[in-house]
């Protein structure tokens, strides 16, 4: 069986920073490690918490990469940090990826950042050094997968802190041969997705049939929903996923980006596929016919429709999807592993039939091959 993740994680080390970019063109937004100390520990422990090594602080300036990431958070990453250090490991190097695709049984996989997309799209780093950023990040990911360019799929990165640049960026990475692009959902700089200056972006990945895959994450430091009411992990994590996802379908939908670009295709990953039904039912049956004049001129006909010709969605493992597969059919789900992620270690492929007993073999082989090829034409 052909295995294709699409949303597999490196984990970026330092000196990639100190081999692609010259740090006296970042305008004090180096890329540095704050550490933890043997002082420190010993003071947490007087002061009655667990005796535990923290991880290292990103940081780039004087700005912690992750937002709401104090004391109690540290110590509880590395609580769990143990569970995961091999996989972490290994994803560093494009050696350790194959090595946990074949332990795996994964095929192919499409190649995502875990910590560039905190730096570009932080909301303190200009708008110059954002794109540096970006522009660093996708040379050095070209040499990552140019180790196996059959199975390390790459997926460029953009910076949304100036619009003026992106058209520019889409071409640079179609340029390469590379068929998709991952952004964040969130509003960047207080510009949505459907803010009039993005336009030429659209335009510019419809042209060159590349495919915009939307990654959410917690603690950016950015605007992602839930962080004007709450700090904990918990209820920041609960929210920045799917809730984003779907906000970023309605800002599409209602700002008539898929009504002008019919042939621009979404991914929206890490959010799970249940949320589908429920929203596309509410805004077939309630929003869509309140007000007619209101949408009438960027919603040209259901919802749904939109969702079914132009969104994919990746399914987790063990979630329900009874109504998802009712409301646009198994032809749009594709899997993504996470890979190193911990949050979604414990999700075994080979319980896939198991855990989602409402597909059929042929389904599961749709999703796990056949849809995700047609989607990235690979």
């Amino acid at each position: 069986m052909i295995v294709i993740d699409c949303d597999r994680h490196i984990m970026e080390e330092l000196g990639m920073w100190q081999q692609y970019l010259k740090p006296e063109t970042l305008n004090g937004f180096e890329i540095r490690l704050e550490t933890d100390s043997d002082e420190k520990r010993a003071k947490r422990v007087r002061d009655g918490f667990a005796d535990v090594s923290l991880p290292p602080i990103y940081k780039v300036g004087d700005y912690d990469i992750l937002s709401n990431w104090g004391l109690e958070m540290q110590i509880a990453t590395a609580l769990v940090g143990s569970s995961s250090s091999r996989e972490r490991s290994l994803a560093k190097t494009p050696a350790g990826q194959i090595v946990s695709m074949n332990e795996t049984n994964i095929s192919v996989a499409l190649i995502f950042p875990t910590f560039t997309g905190y730096i570009v799209n932080h909301e303190k780093v200009d708008p110059e050094t954002s794109l540096q950023y970006a522009q660093a990040y996708n040379h050095w990911l070209q040499d990552f997968c140019s180790f196996d360019q059959s199975r390390l799929i790459p997926v460029g990165i953009v910076s949304r802190h100036d619009t003026s640049s992106l058209m520019q960026q889409v071409e640079e990475i179609s340029k390469k041969g590379w068929r998709a692009i991952t952004i964040r959902p969130e509003p960047i700089l207080g510009k949505n997705l459907s803010h009039p200056d993005n336009e030429e972006f659209w335009q510019a990945c419809e042209d060159n049939n590349i495919a915009v895959t939307f990654h959410g994450g917690t603690h950016l430091q950015g605007q992602t929903v839930g962080i004007d009411r709450f700090t904990s992990r918990f209820s920041l994590h609960a929210c920045s996923h799917v809730m984003e996802a779907q906000m970023a379908f309605i800002d599409l939908l209602e700002g008539g980006v898929l009504e002008r670009h019919p042939k621009l295709q979404f991914v929206f990953l890490e959010a799970g596929c249940s949320w589908v039904a429920g929203l596309l039912w509410r805004l077939d049956n309630i929003c869509y016919n309140e007000f007619p004049s209101l949408t009438e001129s960027n919603i040209k006909m259901l919802p749904s429709e939109y969702f079914k010709r132009q969104c994919w969605v990746a399914v987790e493992i063990g979630e329900p999807i009874a109504d998802t597969l009712k409301a646009i059919g198994h032809e749009k789900l594709i899997f993504g592993s996470d890979f190193p992620h911990p949050d979604h270690l414990h999700f075994d492929l080979k319980q896939i039939a198991e855990e989602l007993p409402e597909l059929s073999q042929a389904q599961i082989n749709d999703i796990l091959e056949t849809n995700p090829k047609r989607l990235f034409k690979l």
